[in-house]
This record gives C-alpha cells, structure tokens and sequence, in this order.
C-alpha cells in the first residue's frame, strides 16, 4: 500500500512549501514573508527563500509600505536576490499599490434594470450576434465582476450552471443578473430566454444565491424579467 503521507506539506522542498501551503489552505493562511518567498521562486544555498524573505522584511521592521519603496539596488543587495528576483518584488509591491488606489473607486449600484440597461447596452446593444452574460453582485447591489458567458443563440445547453455559481462564489457575490442582447431589436422572451432564467434561478435557490433579474438589450430599449413580474 502507497504511503500517503510523502504527499504531505512538510516532505516538499523547503522553497515550494508556501506554494504547496497557498494551494491547500488558501491566500490568507500564509504570512508576508511567505508570500514573498513564491514572488522569489529560491533562497539560496545556505538559507530558503522563506528564510531570505524574512530577512528581507526585518530589514524594514516587517513593514510592506515600506518594502514597497525599496528600489532594486536595495533589494539586489541582499545575497540571493538577483536583478529578476528584485523586479519581481517591487512589481507586486507596485501592483498592491494601485490596488489600493482603485478601492477608493465606487462600484456601480444596480438600482433598478435601467441601470443594467446602462451599463451593458454599449456592450452589447449593438452588436450583430448574441451574447449572453452574467452580472455579479455584492450584499449592497454593487457590481463586483461581469463576464461573457456565451456567445450565439441562446439555448439552455450553452449556459454552463456549474461555471455560473463557481465564479459566484469564487467573488462572493450574493446575487446575479443575466443580461444578453436581441439583435432583432425585438424586445420579447423567448422560450429558451425562459427556461435558462428557470435553471439559473433553480440552482443558485440551493446556493442563497439569487437570481435577481434577467434583462434582455437591444439598441434602443431593453426588457426587464422582473419588471414584467417573469422571474
């Protein structure tokens, strides 16, 4: 019988453990300097890269504002850390820092289906083909993400529910809109239209997360499930 515990965390090389580690127990569960020690791939003969990491943070009194303005020359001058490893660095310090500056900005709100209206017509109200797209949202209505689900006519066999609620729930998102485009113009349910509202709305019930509105676009005008009392 194989032993399962050489699949265990602590037989992986020392440098892959925080990989191995963000993998199993997820992004939280691992301290900065772990986190710098996937940025950094290796340590070096004499010291892992968690070991060089932790080094690396001592050195700004484990402050990540203050690593993030170190310049490459700082960072190159502790042994193992080369001109890639130091570009590395400072690329994901540059990357949190417009993170931070971008959740100053306000998510849009859906308040009503005009709203959604507003915000996917120059999506796709004018295009010739059909696509079919999912809105997620936050506890506040707010849109956290949207994404193409499929592109062509709509039937329910290209609706993918299982890919759906895994981006739902990959973005915590507590409610959904469907939106795609007519490009008829004629603003009317279709069957298909319906019955992929009805597995949608079906699967997120077991997973409390709502289907809120299906809105169809056209260029001109739209059609609003929920309005019409449809969903």
């Amino acid at each position: 019988m194989e032993d399962n515990t050489t699949f265990s965390i602590k037989y992986w090389a020392e440098d892959d453990q925080p990989r191995e580690k963000l993998m199993i127990k997820g992004k939280a569960a691992l301290s900065d300097a772990e986190l710098i020690a996937i940025l950094i791939g290796s340590g070096s003969r004499n010291e892992s890269a968690v070991e060089l990491s932790k080094r690396i943070l001592a050195s700004v009194d484990n402050n990540l504002n203050a690593l993030g303005k170190q310049s490459l020359q700082q960072l190159m001058s502790f042994k193992g850390i080369g001109e890639a490893k130091a570009i590395s660095i400072v690329a994901a310090m540059e990357l949190g820092r417009r993170r931070r500056d971008e959740e100053g900005i306000d998510l849009k709100k859906i308040t009503s289906s005009r709203a959604v209206f507003e915000i996917m017509q120059p999506i796709i109200g004018e295009l010739p083909h059909e696509e079919f797209w999912i809105i997620y949202l936050n506890n506040s209505n707010k849109v956290i993400y949207k994404n193409q689900l499929s592109k062509g006519g709509l039937t329910g066999t290209v609706v993918d529910v299982r890919l759906v609620f895994k981006t739902a729930l990959e973005h915590n998102a507590v409610g959904i809109i469907l939106v795609h485009n007519h490009p008829s113009g004629i603003l009317q349910a279709s069957e298909p239209d319906k019955q992929v509202t009805r597995q949608l709305k079906t699967a997120g019930h077991s997973l409390d997360i709502k289907v809120l509105d299906h809105v169809i676009v056209a260029e001109k005008g739209y059609l609003s499930f929920a309005d019409e009392g449809m969903i």
